[in-house]
């Protein structure tokens, strides 16, 4: 990293308790608004403020957050993920033109997923090259066996297969995991050729909203947690009734609760119908 990507470094908090303590203060940062964020990228831009870096670094934690939660399935710590997240979001703050016209979430969003793709391979690729026994007696054997550079032939294949004791499948499979390489984001910082392009240069996704996606699902989070709330106000007859009508799984019918009570059903959906309109004027309030 530049000096000012380390500058920047230190300025994204790092958490002193619990990964969940680290995510509410995240969230807990206020969102720009769009002639905040102009003002800020700008300010960075024509005169390298440091402080405004750090604000737009600051009120973008929470997307780092939410992109990092789309790889928890490989096994690897959030945590680790978080902080490639991280990283990338400030490259992203770095080289973020406000006058380009889109929002620095929708540019930084590639950045984000750019080092943590990165970091998933690397790991990912450490834990799964060789599995197997065949495979683990090949990843330290290879190498040994190749006579000059370039793959093996199918007579050199059969070589080494006969010689470790694995298929000739094996041999194949681990040849190619052991030569592939990930290809860079981003040009580095040393290459001058205009004409050349990296990856980056073709990502472009005009439908990425994430900033809209995180507000929407802060959102249902929070009328969830309200409606819990509000529910556990109304009496215990309606609480079940409702329960039972609107929020399990199996929804019981107005018959179904007339006999559990022993009255009508329509005394049932009269019971329901005032039970919500309680529980909207609560929420509402």
């Amino acid at each position: 990293m530049t000096d000012q990507t380390q500058t920047m470094a230190l300025m994204v908090p790092q958490s002193s308790g619990s990964l969940e303590s680290y995510v509410h203060s995240a969230q807990s940062i206020s969102m720009l608004k769009p002639e905040q964020e102009y003002e800020l990228a700008k300010r960075l831009q024509e005169t390298g403020d440091l402080q405004a870096a750090k604000q737009l670094i600051m009120s973008h934690l929470r997307f780092v957050v939410h992109v990092a939660k789309g790889y928890s399935g490989y096994g690897l710590p959030q945590a680790d993920l978080i902080q490639e997240g991280n990283i990338g979001l400030m490259k992203a703050v770095k080289r973020f033109d406000p006058d380009v016209g889109v929002r620095l979430v929708s540019f930084a969003v590639h950045w984000i997923k750019a080092e943590i793709h990165e970091y998933v391979l690397k790991n990912w690729r450490i834990v799964k090259v060789a599995t197997t026994k065949a495979q683990r007696k090949l990843f330290f054997n290879l190498r040994k066996s190749k006579k000059r550079l370039g793959w093996f032939s199918d007579a050199e294949v059969t070589m080494v297969a006969e010689n470790l004791g694995v298929s000739k499948a094996d041999v194949t499979e681990m040849e190619s995991r052991m030569a592939a390489q990930d290809p860079a984001f981003d040009l580095s910082s040393d290459h001058d050729d205009e004409h050349d392009f990296a990856p980056m240069h073709y990502l472009e996704d005009h439908s990425s909203d994430l900033a809209s996606q995180v507000e929407n699902d802060n959102w249902d989070s929070q009328n969830h947690s309200r409606l819990l709330l509000a529910i556990k106000t109304l009496d215990e007859r309606s609480q079940h009734i409702l329960q039972a009508r609107w929020l399990n799984d199996e929804k019981t019918t107005l018959q179904e609760l007339a006999a559990t009570y022993q009255v009508s059903a329509e005394r049932i959906r009269q019971l329901e119908k005032n039970a919500m309109n309680k529980l909207k004027g609560r929420m509402e309030a």
